[in-house]
């Protein structure tokens, strides 16, 4: 076989939907999971520095900190085994199309990678069990997503506060009366001393250089979310796709 064809033949065997989807989940999920972990120390040093005196009042805090950061470290893990399954799922399946495409015209020696994902395919089975889990992976996150959009919004309203009190001629409330208040979004409890920072102290905050860092981090935390969401949506429509060729061919359960 010469090296031409072998390339043609690994062009028309490639699942391009799923090498792409694998792409965009193995970057958002790095960029989620690395931002979302160091915005989420920032937080931390952010509300012991300026919000509370007290390490009581925000030790439950800093616990559900700490615990999301082992979450994180999971999700990781996770979701780049899982991609690289479904990697290897779709080659299996495109490898299955273009066999049984080829079987009229007589068997060929295949090259390793077709054996290691046919064997692989093999051992994972059929693949309506990835259309079932990565169903249910897009659902719960969604909720991820959502999640977390909530501290780009708190970080975007203390922000907007500033500009507010940077520029005292675009509001008609006094400077003074101009706060971010922590205990509002149920980041500390309602007796946490002081809980809030306001005027000109929480101007000088919002231009400190760790601020500004842990804002633009949960920002790119969450458009790494969004990418993850959309590979997974690519997943799951790959996976629909794949479940349905395999079962008209014959591979799978008969209709």
């Amino acid at each position: 076989m010469g090296l031409l064809e072998c390339c043609a033949r690994c062009l028309v065997g490639a699942p391009f939907a799923s090498l792409v989807a694998t792409g965009l989940c193995f970057f958002g999920v790095a960029l989620f999971c690395g931002c979302g972990h160091e915005a989420l120390t920032g937080t931390e040093k952010l509300i012991e520095t300026y919000f509370s005196k007290n390490y009581q009042d925000y030790e439950y805090l800093i616990n559900v900190i700490h615990a999301f950061q082992y979450v994180i470290y999971g999700t990781a893990s996770f979701f780049f085994l899982y991609g690289a399954l479904l990697l290897a799922e779709g080659f299996y399946t495109t490898g299955a199309v273009s066999q049984k495409g080829r079987g009229s015209r007589g068997q060929h020696q295949a090259h390793s990678l077709e054996r290691v994902c046919h064997c692989l395919g093999k051992w994972l089975g059929h693949p309506d069990k990835f259309v079932g889990i990565t169903y249910a992976l897009t659902i719960v996150w969604l909720l991820v997503f959502a999640c977390s959009a909530v501290p780009v919004y708190i970080y975007f309203n203390t922000w907007t506060t500033c500009q507010s009190i940077a520029f005292p001629s675009k509001t008609s409330a006094s400077i003074g009366s101009l706060c971010a208040d922590a205990r509002m979004y149920g980041v500390l409890p309602w007796n946490a001393f002081p809980g809030k920072v306001c005027g000109s102290n929480l101007l000088s905050i919002c231009k400190t250089a760790e601020f500004q860092m842990t804002f633009h981090l949960f920002i790119a935390a969450f458009v790494g979310a969004a990418a993850t969401l959309v590979s997974l949506l690519t997943f799951m429509i790959a996976a629909t796709y794949n479940f349905a060729v395999l079962k008209l061919m014959g591979r799978g359960t008969k209709f």
